[in-house]
């Protein structure tokens, strides 16, 4: 794998992540689901950080779609 093919792919799993946490974590605290602003470990904020966990996945695989070609 070449220098700037790396570079593509590391540069895709950052946003990815990072961008797919923060629409995981808007949708999550749209539905009122919101793992973040509360310090309590109960079964909605569990459920906001399955949003944000699994709009990290979602984010990563499709920004490796969509900028790995």
């Amino acid at each position: 794998m070449s220098d700037r093919q790396e570079f593509r792919q590391g540069l895709a799993d950052a946003l990815g992540f990072v961008l797919g946490a923060l629409g995981g974590w808007q949708l999550g605290k749209l539905l009122g689901y919101d793992f973040i602003a509360s310090t309590e470990w109960q079964l909605p904020q569990l459920i906001g950080l399955v949003f944000i966990l699994l709009g990290c996945g979602l984010g990563r695989w499709l920004a490796r779609k969509l900028l790995i070609r």
